[in-house]
């Protein structure tokens, strides 16, 4: 048997032919072929350009390639052969497909492997969180999801997405979907409606819920309600209720990461969504109730580098005096071992870590290494961080708290 590596390469040489005419424009050709090999190694739908072939017609075709090389022999060994030096790898037997857009490194892919999902496409934009993904997940993600058909997707059954929040026009939703365009929130809903999946989440900041005041919101909720899907918000105040009525509901969809387990102040909004019919509410998981504490997450021996300079320390202490005054309130986050929580990460902490800092007795403050960072959004210690710890802090930053989209993944188990 050959190692993935091996088969990786052999694979290339032998499908590349046949999956150029199948990549995307902004796409690399190892997003195609990476997702057609995981795509037989968990009984998944093929990506495909539709003008030029049928999925299954061209999943039959690339295995005959394989077998022919004897580089396939059956499902089970295949999936050994391909995930078997991968340590964040699905199940062999997964109770349902889903495909993971604005993936980033993939939190939100590795909550729902953890509940028992297979992924079979992945999309992400920025090239260093590709590299990172790659080498978290074993495959390299599909590049601009505004240059992707959406007819060309693989079947699934969710669609997760963390987007990136735009204001809409104010003209008014007379068009329903069309009203969206030139927003990524609109490849999201045309994916949606080409692809019916059974459920999707939306994952996005809390300030979603007062964007343009509200406006935002509603325009997300109108256009994915009059799709054919509904959400824990009835359709009759989505369409004729006020915009204060529909926050006090959307703000019982925000999720805390401290309320699971995590030691970090963050809060997201966790829209789940559904095919009409299909569910009558959403049971969003409870808090667990368990106390947290930052000392939990940090390494016994951080890098000396971490402590950052007394002249960093001095302008930090200034800002925050000057913040004061000016009625902002804002500064650096100074917390010890014994601190429940930190404040939430971003994706600019590399910059001067002002947002979380380690006190550390009569020494200057330090910084979270890039590792306590992974932790402190519930990563798990194999997760391979990108090289270079500048976009390490920014990845995580950017990233979901794994351990409440694992929450939410788990009571989609019984829907399949």
């Amino acid at each position: 048997m050959k190692n993935k590596l091996e088969m990786l390469q052999i694979s290339e040489e032998l499908i590349a032919p046949l999956a150029l005419s199948h990549v995307p424009e902004g796409t690399d050709i190892q997003a195609v072929i990476d997702q057609w090999i995981h795509a037989i190694a968990t009984d998944s739908h093929f990506y495909c350009n539709p003008s030029i072939s049928e999925p299954n017609q061209l999943k039959k075709q690339v295995l005959l390639i394989l077998k022919e090389k004897k580089l396939f022999n059956n499902r089970s060994e295949f999936f050994e052969q391909v995930f078997s030096e991968l340590k964040l790898k699905p199940e062999k037997k997964t109770s349902f497909k889903f495909i993971d857009l604005f993936a980033g490194i993939g939190g939100v892919r590795l909550g729902f492997q953890n509940a028992g999902g297979a992924c079979v496409f992945s999309s992400e934009f920025d090239k260093h969180a590709q590299k990172t993904y790659q080498k978290n997940h074993g495959e390299y993600p599909f590049g601009d999801i505004t240059l992707i058909d959406p007819q060309s997707i693989p079947d699934h059954d969710v669609l997760l997405a963390g987007f990136p929040c735009q204001p809409f026009s104010h003209a008014g939703l007379k068009l329903g979907i069309d009203d969206t365009r030139g927003t990524l929130f609109h490849n999201i809903a045309s994916i949606i409606e080409q692809k019916q999946p059974k459920f999707a989440l939306l994952e996005n900041v809390k300030g979603l819920i007062s964007h343009d005041k509200g406006y935002t919101l509603k325009v997300v909720l109108k256009t994915l309600t009059r799709i054919g899907y509904s959400c824990n918000i009835p359709k009759e105040m989505i369409e004729h209720g006020s915009i204060k009525d529909i926050q006090a509901l959307a703000k019982k969809m925000v999720l805390k990461s401290i309320d699971f387990g995590i030691p970090q102040n963050r809060q997201r909004i966790y829209i789940v969504l559904w095919k009409d019919g299909v569910i009558e509410k959403f049971d969003y998981p409870k808090p667990l109730g368990l106390e947290t504490r930052v000392g939990n997450l940090l390494e016994i021996n951080p890098d000396p580098k971490l402590t950052i300079s007394a002249r960093l320390w001095a302008g930090h202490q200034r800002r925050k005096i000057q913040n004061k005054l000016n009625g902002k309130g804002f500064g650096f986050g100074l917390v010890t071992p014994d601190s429940p929580y930190t404040n939430t990460i971003s994706a600019r902490y590399y910059k001067d870590g002002s947002e979380i800092l380690i006190a550390q007795g009569d020494d200057n403050p330090r910084k979270i290494s890039p590792k306590e960072a992974a932790r402190l959004q519930g990563f798990p210690d194999d997760f391979e961080p990108s090289d270079s710890n500048v976009q390490a802090y920014k990845q995580f930053g950017n990233s979901v708290t794994v351990a409440v989209i694992e929450a939410i993944a788990n009571k989609f188990k019984d829907k399949f």
